[in-house]
Parts: structure tokens; C-alpha cells; sequence
């Protein structure tokens, strides 16, 4: 199994979970996550694995083209995305399909690594709302999870790499979200627009538990998205 192969990566990591029992063993998943580091999808998927499901990750188009790290999210059955294309919308056709089908996928809303010089969640694409709706519809769970300390092993703006001593990541997975009050609203910006700054707040919020420290009040925009939404 491809998740396997992650293990050796993986193993630098000393993990802590919380909440892994709201993964539920069988039906499909929406598990939305932070994203601080190169290395959170080989730690996720370790710990998805252990959790006795297999992950479908969301992934940027580049990386099935990327030495070696392609074989592995082929294998995973990852999903490519396709930004600013005509292609955007296919991912989210196939991830919905793949959720329909009983898979677990994982989703990082903030499309990136987070540029915030803390390590806090930057303000997030909407694509994520559109799939935790379609989970509403046909009542699949939605999870929000935050990762912490995976930076600390390889931070990807810095490009220190610390491998040694082995670093602790911490995770929390939440219960399933409550998305009963969007239910019959018409599904347009504003609406997506809410329940993705819903989600990552959530996210936010388990990561500041994790922390220890308060977060802020919103989310870290780039200069150069500041007049854009995602």
C-alpha cells in the first residue's frame, strides 16, 4: 500500500493525536487541515493509515509531475488540481465522487503552505465549502483537524530541514460540523465565503488549543491576494 511508503518520512515525526476516534472506519470523509509544511501529507496520511482508512489528498497539478513525490499521490489515488484553468472545477467533481464513493479525503483550504510568518492558517479558497456542502446533502461528516509541529522538522520558507532530534506533531481532529443552518440557502459567494472562514476558524481554534497561545482574530492574507478571493 502507498501509505506505507510515507512511513520512513513519517518516523520523524513523534505524533499526538486527539479525537481520532470521530474518524469513523467506513463511509466517505471530509477532513479539512492546516497546512505549515512540505511534510504534512506523508505525516497525515501516516496517520490516516493508522486509523485503518486510506486518504485521498487534494493535491496542486505540479506535484503529479515532481520526481519520485508523483509515483506516491498517483498511487494514493490523489486528486489533482488544477488552478486558474478551465480544469479548476474537475477536482471537485472527483473529490465529490470520491466522497459519494466511501473515500476519506483530505483537503488543505489554503491551497499552500501558509505564508504566515507564525504559522498561522492564511485565508482560505471556497473549494472547500462546496464539498462540505454536497457532504451535508448526503450526509457525510465533515471533520476540521489541526497539525502542529511538522515545521519544526522542515520549514519550507526557511528550507531547514532538522530531521534529528525527532520532532513532537500534535493532532486534533473535531467531531463532525453541524451545517444544518446553511441547509436551503442558496449556494453563492457569500455562502461559501461563510462556511469556508467556518471551517478554517474551527481549524484556527484546535490550533491554538495545540499551541497554547491565543490565535487571531482572522486569517493572514499575502499582499498579493489582498484583492482577490479565493
Amino acid at each position: 500500500m502507498t501509505c506505507l511508503i510515507f512511513y520512513p518520512i513519517a518516523w520523524l515525526a513523534k505524533m499526538r493525536t486527539k479525537g481520532a476516534e470521530n474518524i469513523r472506519r467506513e463511509g466517505g470523509i471530509l477532513l479539512v487541515m492546516n497546512h505549515v509544511s512540505h511534510v504534512d501529507p506523508p505525516v497525515d496520511a501516516v496517520f490516516v493509515h493508522r486509523n485503518s482508512r486510506v486518504p485521498r489528498f487534494l493535491a496542486k497539478d505540479s506535484l503529479f509531475r515532481a520526481p519520485v513525490f508523483k509515483y506516491l499521490i498517483r498511487g494514493a489515488g490523489s486528486i489533482p488540481v488544477y488552478r486558474s484553468t478551465v480544469s479548476a472545477g474537475d477536482s471537485l467533481v472527483a473529490a465529490k465522487d470520491a466522497l459519494l464513493k466511501g473515500k476519506l479525503v483530505v483537503i488543505y483550504p489554503e491551497g499552500t503552505i501558509t505564508r504566515d510568518p507564525d504559522g498561522w492558517p492564511m485565508r482560505s479558497r471556497t473549494g472547500v465549502a462546496r464539498l462540505a456542502m454536497d457532504c451535508m446533502e448526503n450526509d457525510l461528516p465533515v471533520l476540521t483537524a489541526a497539525r502542529w509541529g511538522t515545521r519544526d522538522i522542515l520549514n519550507g520558507y526557511t528550507r531547514k530541514f532538522r530531521p534529528f532530534p525527532r520532532k513532537k506533531v500534535q493532532i486534533d481532529v473535531s467531531e463532525p460540523v453541524d451545517l444544518s443552518g446553511f441547509r436551503g440557502r442558496e449556494v453563492d459567494n457569500e455562502l461559501l465565503r461563510e462556511v469556508t472562514d467556518l471551517l478554517m476558524g474551527r481549524v484556527r481554534d484546535q490550533l491554538a488549543e495545540l499551541r497554547g497561545e491565543p490565535a487571531p482574530a482572522g486569517f493572514y492574507v499575502p499582499a498579493r491576494a489582498k484583492k482577490t478571493d479565493g
